[in-house]
């Protein structure tokens, strides 16, 4: 009598299992598989264009966030370098911008120049409150038109239209004319009827 434990095992393959051969078997797995190849293509490619598009809009955030960086680092270095110009400003007005002194600090204005930083605030330009810093008021001058700059304190700087820093200025209004003086009148004459 033969032991069983010690006999070789049958595997299910070559086991008669009485059902008909692997081939009703086939079909039945391709149903089971999942969606046809078709359908995965159209999946997989919707997930590339999803990824396609995260990553070009991944692309354009970095290159956006590179540009807007450079320039918030350009105007902070402009920004500290404003006192430097300032003090050469002044070294000017007194006359002691002479010599080797004077070519450095022509080379220091044309390079700043050359990263956008442009002054403005001079006298008898119009006095705008979005550029300019009003201290004082000047009193009324018949020559100007508008409200206009009579004195500079300090100069404003702008790279492109970002102010850097506005101009401190003293203001100057229009001066009252007998034309102006005749049109009050007329205006006062209708409110005392």
């Amino acid at each position: 009598m033969t032991d069983p434990v010690t006999e070789p095992d049958e595997t299910p393959e070559s086991a008669p299992t009485g059902e008909e051969p692997a081939a009703d078997e086939e079909p039945r797995s391709e149903q089971a598989e999942g969606p046809s190849p078709e359908q995965r293509i159209a999946e997989l490619t919707e997930d590339l264009q999803r990824k396609q598009a995260e990553f070009l809009n991944y692309k354009r955030r970095v290159e956006d966030d590179r540009v807007r960086f450079l320039a918030e680092g350009k105007n902070q270095v402009l920004s500290e370098l404003l006192t430097v110009l300032d003090d050469i400003g002044r070294a000017d007005e007194h006359g002691e911008l002479v010599g080797g002194f004077k070519a450095v600090a022509d080379q220091l204005t044309t390079t700043l120049s050359k990263f956008g930083l442009e002054p403005f605030g001079e006298v008898g330009e119009p006095f705008d409150p979005n550029l300019h810093e009003a201290v004082f008021h000047a009193g009324e001058d018949p020559n100007v038109q508008v409200q206009s700059i009579a004195q500079v304190m300090r100069t404003g700087y702008r790279v492109g239209d970002r102010v850097l820093r506005p101009a401190v200025v003293g203001v100057v209004d229009p001066g009252a004319g007998e034309d102006v003086a005749g049109d009050a009148a007329e205006d006062a004459e209708p409110t005392e009827e």
